[in-house]
């Protein structure tokens, strides 16, 4: 007999905040996750943290408004358990640490704030592992607003993972400095330099837009040549144009360049000719992590 849970995960990321619900499907031969709904929410942390260092009294009244939504949403579809996890902008705040105190009081959703390793960690028990192959070798690329989570795995192992100051909104804001570049290049070289022809994964709201731009079929790969042709034909539209002419959200349409440049020089430095892009993230990954209970998160029943 089948049995039916439903989990959610709340992703509260520099440049946006997310709500996944998920129906977790039991029988006697194997746990299926089936995602029920999501909801974004374009609240950019990242612009006051990493500019100002602190989360403005106007986004944490957006924040609030916010995770009580996501509160009565989880209740109407009947949720049982949640987990929410804020990453850089959150943790690099001053005040990330009172406003997951605030948000507890005022809405009861429960908020912890994880570092980039733990980000990566959590990601990469998402489905991923069930996309790669026993054998190759694989660079998964995850770009979020504050940072880059970088992890290899080879033979269907994970090898190592790093994560790295260097996202969408803190190059936006000019916050990248060359060293930063330097030590991502570094490393990526490093880390690949043995392995034989590895393969990108990337992860993140601008590549999935850029794959899904490209009229591909979900399971096929794109390459180096196109990612590149995408980036310098996108940087070369103005903000308005990419709005109103390609259909990209306001919060999307500037992000989507400075994104780009990460994840085609990530393939540069890594020697990898085609990238692949699942439709995985933090919040799958948190969904796995709460059901699982192997990633050290806090899970609360929704009470």
């Amino acid at each position: 007999m089948m049995n039916i849970k439903k989990y959610a995960a709340i992703d509260i990321g520099s440049n946006a905040m997310r709500l996944l619900i998920t129906n977790i499907l039991e029988d006697n031969k194997e746990v299926v996750f089936n995602k029920s709904e999501i909801i974004r929410v374009p609240i950019r942390l990242g612009q006051d943290a990493f500019t100002v260092g602190e989360i403005s009294e106007k986004n944490i009244g957006r924040m609030q408004d916010a995770m009580q939504a996501f509160r009565l949403l989880m209740q109407v579809y009947g949720v049982e358990r949640y987990a929410a996890c804020a990453t850089s902008a959150m943790r690099e705040a001053y005040n990330g640490s009172d406003l997951v105190k605030y948000i507890k009081e005022k809405t009861g959703v429960d908020i912890e704030i994880i570092d980039g390793n733990k980000e990566a960690r959590i990601i990469a028990n998402s489905q991923l592992k069930k996309l790669i192959a026993t054998e190759g070798n694989f660079l998964f690329v995850d770009v979020g607003g504050g940072s880059t989570e970088l992890t290899i795995f080879s033979e269907g192992e994970q090898v190592t993972s790093k994560s790295f100051k260097n996202g969408t909104v803190r190059l936006l804001n000019n916050m990248v400095n060359q060293q930063v570049w330097d030590s991502m290049e570094d490393w990526v070289k490093t880390q690949t330099d043995k392995l034989k022809d590895v393969v990108l994964i990337g992860s993140g709201g601008n590549i999935n837009k850029v794959f899904k731009m490209s009229g591909k079929a979900q399971g096929k790969s794109l390459n180096y040549t196109y990612l590149n042709k995408q980036f310098n034909y996108l940087k070369k539209l103005s903000y308005d144009q990419r709005v109103s002419d390609l259909g990209l959200n306001p919060d999307r349409a500037d992000v989507i360049v400075p994104a780009l440049n990460i994840y085609r020089s990530a393939m540069k430095w890594s020697n990898a000719s085609k990238i692949f892009v699942p439709k995985i993230g933090l919040s799958d990954g948190i969904i796995k992590a709460s059901y699982y209970q192997n990633s050290g998160i806090r899970i609360h029943d929704l009470k």
